[in-house]
C-alpha cells in the first residue's frame, strides 16, 4: 500500500495513549487507520485482557468509514459485519462498534476495561460518551486512535487536545497533505467551500468560529446565480437558460411562521440527476398582518394560489379526458413542528391536487442542510430565477449568530430580523436528497 508523509508520520510518532488526527475532508486521515492502524493495534493486544471498541456517530457510520474499507483490503475472511451484540470479528479479536451520538447507545460497555479503542468522526460524539471513554483506557498498554473534522475553537474536543498534561500525539491536516487526490478534484472543493467557515475547517483543517455572512459567495455576486426558464435556448442568452423539459423534478416546501416570523413557500426544481438544482419560485407572507388575518382558511387559499402559479409557469404537466395523467410537480413538504396547519394544507391540496404527494418535513440538522447549500452554490450547481425574490433576500442577509458561536455553536442568526422561514422552505425541498446532491463520501 502506498502512504503520504503525512501518513507515514502518524505510524512512527502514534505511541501515545491519545493518538488523534485533526484536519481536514480527504487528507488521508482515515485511510491510514483502516489499513494499517487498526489492525495493527488489535493484533499488538490479542488475547491480553480488555475491550476492543470502535465508536462512530452510529453504527452505520462505522460500516461506511471504517469496516467496509477494512474489508477492501483484508477480505471478508479477517473483517467481519456487525452482529445484534453490537460486535465485529476484526483479525481474529471481537471489537464492539457503536454509536457515540447518545450515551445510551454505550451503556453496554459501561464499567469494561478498554484495552483498544477507535474513534470515528470524534468532534461529532456527544461528549458524555468521551468522558466515559477516558475513564475506560486503564490497562498500562490501552490507547485510542481517532480522526475528526474541525469545529469551533471552544469545543469540547479541541479543549481536550489542547490539554498539555496529557500524554496526546496530535497531528494536522489540510487538504493539500494528500499528494494522492486529482489536482482538479481539490480545485474544486476548495472553490466550492471558498470564502465560507467550511473552507477554514474542511480544507484548511482549522478550528474556526463561524461569522459573518453564511452564503457569502451569493451575497457577494446574488447575478451569478440567477437564471430563466424557456421554451427554447436563447442565440446569446443574458444568464443561465433551462427549458421545461430540463426540470425532472419540482417539490415545494412550506414554513410555517410565528410572532416575529412569516410563513413562507418555497418551489425547488432539479435537473437530470440532480445536477442543478433550481429555485423556481417563492413567496413570503406575514403571520401577523395588520391588513389581513391570515388564519389556517386563508393560509390554504394562499398556498394553493402559490401552487397553481407553479405548475402554470414551471411544470410539464398531461391532462387526458380531464385528469392529470403526468406532472413533475411531485411533493410538498411542510414543518413538521406545526402539525394542525401542515394536516389543514394537505386535506386542502388534496382536494385540488390530489396527485401531489402532501408530507411532514424532515427537519434535519440545520448546519448540515445550510452546508449542503453551500456546495452546491459553491460548485455552480445552484440557480434562482426572477420569481424568488424573498428567497434571494434570505440567502443575502443570512448570517451566524455571534453571541451563540462565542458560546460555542454554530447557529444562524434567528431573531426576527432575518429571513430563516423562506431558508427553512427551501431546505425542505432538499433535505432528503443531500446525499445524493453531494454525491460525494467525505472521510473524516
Amino acid at each position: 500500500m502506498q502512504l503520504s508523509r503525512k501518513q507515514n508520520e502518524y505510524i512512527v510518532h502514534a505511541t501515545h495513549r491519545w493518538n488523534i488526527k485533526s484536519g481536514a475532508v480527504r487528507s488521508g486521515k482515515s485511510y491510514v487507520d483502516t489499513a494499517f492502524v487498526i489492525p495493527s493495534r488489535i493484533r499488538e493486544r490479542a488475547g491480553k485482557p480488555g475491550l476492543n471498541v470502535i465508536l462512530g456517530v452510529s453504527k452505520e457510520s462505522i460500516e461506511r468509514n471504517v469496516l467496509q474499507p477494512m474489508r477492501e483490503i483484508y477480505t471478508e475472511e479477517l473483517v467481519g459485519t456487525i452482529n445484534s451484540r453490537n460486535v465485529a470479528r476484526i483479525c481474529g479479536e471481537d471489537a464492539y462498534c457503536l454509536g457515540a451520538e447518545k450515551i445510551s447507545q454505550v451503556a453496554k460497555i459501561q464499567g469494561s476495561s478498554i484495552k483498544y479503542c477507535y474513534g470515528d468522526e470524534v468532534a461529532k460524539w456527544n461528549r458524555e460518551v468521551f468522558q466515559m471513554l477516558k475513564s475506560r483506557l486503564d490497562k498500562p498498554y490501552s490507547c485510542f486512535d481517532g480522526s475528526c473534522n474541525p469545529e469551533h475553537p471552544t469545543h469540547w474536543l479541541k479543549e481536550f487536545i489542547d490539554d498539555d498534561r496529557l500524554d496526546i500525539y496530535l497531528q494536522r491536516y489540510t487538504i493539500f497533505d494528500n499528494p494522492f487526490l486529482d489536482p482538479r478534484f481539490v480545485e474544486e472543493l476548495c472553490k466550492e467551500y471558498e470564502g465560507t467557515i467550511y473552507y477554514d475547517r474542511l480544507i484548511l483543517g482549522l478550528w474556526k468560529r463561524a461569522e459573518g455572512a453564511i452564503y457569502k459567495k451569493f451575497a457577494d455576486n446574488p447575478e451569478a446565480f440567477r437564471c430563466r426558464i424557456v421554451d427554447q435556448y436563447s442565440q446569446a442568452p443574458p444568464c443561465k437558460e433551462f427549458r421545461k423539459e430540463d426540470i425532472t423534478s419540482i417539490e415545494i416546501g412550506i414554513d410555517f411562521g410565528g410572532n416575529q416570523s412569516g410563513h413562507a413557500f418555497v418551489a425547488r426544481g432539479y435537473t437530470d440527476d440532480y445536477r442543478e438544482v433550481i429555485a423556481l419560485k417563492s413567496k413570503r407572507i406575514k403571520a401577523f398582518d395588520e391588513t389581513e388575518d391570515i388564519d389556517s382558511n386563508r393560509l390554504n387559499e394562499l398556498f394553493c394560489e402559490f401552487m397553481q402559479e407553479v405548475l402554470e409557469k414551471y411544470a410539464d404537466i398531461t391532462i387526458h379526458w380531464g385528469q392529470v395523467e403526468y406532472c413533475n410537480v411531485e411533493s410538498v413538504f411542510w414543518d413538521n413542528a406545526e402539525t394542525v396547519l401542515g394536516n389543514s394544507v394537505r386535506n386542502a391540496v388534496d382536494k385540488k391536487f390530489p396527485w401531489i404527494s402532501v408530507r411532514p418535513a424532515k427537519k434535519l440538522p440545520i448546519n448540515d442542510r445550510i452546508r449542503c447549500t453551500v456546495k452546491l452554490m459553491g460548485a455552480g450547481r445552484f440557480f434562482v430565477t426572477e420569481d424568488c425574490e424573498s428567497l434571494e433576500a434570505a440567502f443575502k442577509d443570512a448570517v451566524w449568530d455571534k453571541e451563540k458561536s462565542i458560546k460555542g455553536g454554530d447557529a444562524r442568526l434567528d431573531d426576527g430580523s432575518t429571513d430563516i422561514d423562506s431558508l427553512d422552505a427551501f431546505e425542505y425541498t432538499i433535505e432528503r436528497d443531500m446525499k445524493m446532491l453531494i454525491q460525494e463520501v467525505e472521510d473524516v
